[in-house]
């Protein structure tokens, strides 16, 4: 039996080895890479690998898809076989991304993904109090449960100007220590434009920017100051400039852009709900598979702070359920093809509590068609959600990560949790039968037939040019 030793060993050598490697780290499914050469791979053995999902490759980066569960076990024994990556001063931006939209989202998306876990964590917590606190028990608990669930959110701007400094080749603390201004109870005694800063303003937006500027600051002071002065000067310099730049510039544009996404946010599905929802139900498959979707954390993260949920995560946890139903009616039409019957049958759990990598990877985007049909369903059940975002029932979560079944402990909204169960639940049901029909009328043709059929014994099927 394959150990995730053997499948962390088996991975590097098709990366480049150690020496091409320049980071190592993971999200829920995905081992991601920074890679010095990204000519030196070898994708399609790396692809053919037992244990493999899928690789998505673009601007330097590799992300393995490996699944859930899987990939932090891996990626725990890849970074005992590499043992130096990346400084703690973040790679330099010559190893990174380049300049391309996409490869800046990315590199915003890797900023946040390290804080998923916690806002999964507190969500949870979150949920429950509020539970608890509903039906009247535990009044002795419910202050220590809301205290658990509220103090990282309360400083999550300083993580994230921690990792933007990281990220972006900054020192890390210095981006914590000016995003901390943001969250300052002081600030409210300083007024910028004739109006008070209010702690908090401009949010994890508001931190980003201010720890992007530090890092600016940082090594435009790096490249003048002189060594012997170095350690005491450009901290100094770097935590005035960039902290006064925050206080009268930042937190008010950053307010103001964040006070944006959250009107526009409820105005979209409160006025084009059923449209709105069929477009980001139908589309967000396709970022998923570009590992785009990470980069809608900050947005996310801005509505939980101001409103205490997300309305967008339910809208576009219906991709996974057109997924989990084009899955299901591949798995009835074609009978006779063992290996990607038992590819569907391990993979679907995974999809039923929200992660449809292993799917996607596994089953849809190789026979082509099915991916479509897929998308059809998703966008289904996001005009289900839509339309009664319309009819002015919200339904949000107060964290991301999970979605599918798993996001029902994390349902918030204005409404009771027993109409918001019901709206989401609809939506799922709603996807997985459109993704069904879809792909059981549509999505298996002859020529998907054959691509699952020349997948043989090996469990994966080759790429269909058939959609």
């Amino acid at each position: 039996m394959q150990t995730s030793h053997d499948l962390a060993a088996a991975i590097l050598p098709l990366v480049g080895g150690p020496a091409n490697v320049t980071s190592v780290a993971h999200c829920m499914t995905r081992l991601r890479l920074g890679l010095a050469d990204p000519s030196l791979t070898d994708e399609p053995a790396l692809r053919a690998l037992p244990g493999v999902l899928g690789v998505v490759a673009a601007d330097g980066t590799y992300q393995v898809v490996l699944g859930p569960g899987v990939v932090t076990r891996v990626t725990a024994e890849f970074e005992k076989l590499v043992p130096t990556t990346a400084p703690a001063t973040g790679t330099p931006p010559e190893a990174r991304a380049g300049s391309s939209l996409r490869g800046a989202l990315r590199r915003i998306a890797a900023v946040f993904v390290p804080l998923v876990p916690a806002l999964i964590g507190c969500g949870v917590l979150a949920g429950l109090n509020g539970l608890l606190v509903n039906a009247g028990l535990l009044p002795g608990l419910t202050p220590a449960l809301a205290s658990l669930a509220a103090a990282f959110m309360s400083l999550i701007a300083v993580f994230v100007g921690y990792n933007t400094a990281k990220e972006f080749g900054g020192t890390p603390i210095l981006g914590g220590a000016v995003a901390a201004i943001v969250v300052y109870p002081g600030v409210a005694k300083v007024t910028a434009f004739g109006v008070s800063l209010s702690p908090g303003q401009g949010g994890v937006l508001g931190a980003l920017a201010a720890a992007l500027l530090a890092t600016r600051v940082e090594r435009w002071c790096r490249g003048r100051v002189p060594d012997a002065l170095d350690v005491l000067l450009t901290p100094t310099v770097t935590v005035l400039v960039a902290g006064l730049g925050t206080l009268y510039g930042i937190m008010y544009a950053a307010g103001a852009v964040s006070s944006a996404i959250g009107t526009a946010a409820n105005w979209l599905l409160a006025s084009t709900g059923a449209v709105a929802g069929l477009l980001l139900g139908g589309l967000f498959l396709p970022l998923v598979m570009l590992g785009l979707h990470q980069a809608l954390i900050p947005i996310h993260t801005t509505l939980i702070e101001q409103q205490g949920y997300t309305v967008l995560l339910p809208v576009l946890a219906m991709a996974g359920a057109g997924q989990v139903g084009a899955a299901a009616a591949v798995y009835v039409r074609l009978r006779h093809h063992t290996a990607l019957r038992t590819t569907i049958r391990s993979a679907l759990p995974a999809g039923l509590l929200g992660v449809g990598e292993p799917l996607v990877y596994g089953v849809s985007l190789p026979l082509g068609r099915p991916f479509l049909t897929a998308c059809v369903g998703g966008a289904a059940g996001g005009a289900f959600v839509g339309f009664f975002a319309m009819l002015g029932d919200q339904v949000g979560a107060t964290a991301i990560g999970p979605s599918g079944w798993a996001l029902f402990p994390l349902l918030a909204g204005n409404r009771g949790l027993g109409t918001e169960a019901a709206i989401y639940g609809g939506g799922l049901l709603t996807g997985y039968a459109v993704g069904f029909a879809a792909t059981y009328l549509f999505g298996v043709t002859d020529r998907v037939a054959a691509a699952a059929t020349s997948a043989g014994s090996s469990g994966t099927p080759t790429p269909s040019r058939s959609t």
